[in-house]
């Protein structure tokens, strides 16, 4: 747990004076005067509040709101001194749409407010920074991007698997397994021995992408690890490989969010993993 230690005193000048706090300007938005607002756009990391950045942490402190997705670990909002939204999005279940979320963004800054918007993992990966950030630029609102940890390479890593290993991988494809429409097929690359690939999203698509890898090369018996709510005390690892990964998911009810990684470094979580004292490993028709 994050202790909520109040923020470092300011620093006296030469002349003994400790400097006031800076006051936010005053400017014309749309014709009425208002406080400059402000928007952060923060990754709180892969699960455990402890995995969130000190800067994210301390942006957090100054913010008046925070807008927040479904996989933030609710330890983070305790003892906020500001408004709580709630704006996630779950398996086809959204609070409200993305121009919703972007205009909102946009209106509280415009009031004056100091913004949060805080994102699961890092803000630009499969967070849709982008569109918000461009939004919040158009609008001519000052924003600042503080990165998180992504889960592409730390829940595998929590998970006893290191996405590239000497000898076994130097490279990796980090993929959203998500489709935005029936007929779309995922970018999962052709199948390269020294290359790790990690399917984000991977719960729901899972007999789309075991056949995508058989067409792109992929071996049956390279190992698949299926990781589910990963760096949190719920995770759980299923070890499988493509030949099985489909059924093996199907049949071990992990619970979303679901990240698969395919690939000869799966291997050491034999060695790695068992440090994980909070992980429960289930071994299903690994070869």
């Amino acid at each position: 747990m994050i202790s909520q230690e109040p923020n470092p005193a300011p620093v006296a000048d030469s002349a003994g004076q400790v400097p006031a706090r800076p006051k936010a300007a005053k400017t014309s938005l749309g014709g009425r005067t208002a406080r400059e607002g402000y928007v952060w756009f923060v990754g709180a990391g892969p699960g455990d509040a402890d995995l969130i950045t000190l800067r994210g942490w301390r942006a957090m402190q100054e913010a008046d709101v925070v807008l927040h997705d479904s996989l933030i670990d609710s330890a983070l909002l305790v003892g906020l001194d500001a408004e709580l939204l709630f704006v996630g999005k779950r398996c086809g279940r959204h609070s409200m749409s993305q121009k919703e979320i972007t205009e909102l963004l946009v209106d509280q800054a415009l009031q004056g407010r100091r913004v949060v918007r805080l994102k699961g993992g890092d803000p630009a990966v499969l967070g849709r920074l982008g569109e918000e950030a461009l939004g919040v630029a158009d609008a001519g609102i000052a924003f600042e991007v503080v990165p998180g940890v992504t889960s592409a390479t730390s829940v595998p890593e929590l998970a006893g698997i290191p996405v590239t290993h000497r000898g076994l991988a130097d490279s990796f494809v980090v993929v959203s397994a998500h489709r935005c429409n029936e007929g779309s097929e995922l970018s999962i690359p052709a199948y390269r021995a020294r290359t790790t690939l990690v399917l984000m999203m991977a719960r729901s698509t899972a007999p789309q992408w075991q056949q995508q890898l058989i067409r792109e090369g992929y071996p049956h018996e390279l190992p698949v690890a299926l990781v589910s709510r990963g760096a949190t005390e719920e995770q759980r690892v299923v070890l499988t490989s493509v030949r099985f990964a489909a059924t093996d998911l199907e049949k071990s009810g992990l619970e979303t969010p679901v990240l698969a990684v395919v690939g000869q470094v799966v291997s050491l979580h034999a060695r790695l993993g068992s440090r994980r004292i909070d992980s429960v490993e289930e071994r299903v028709h690994c070869q």
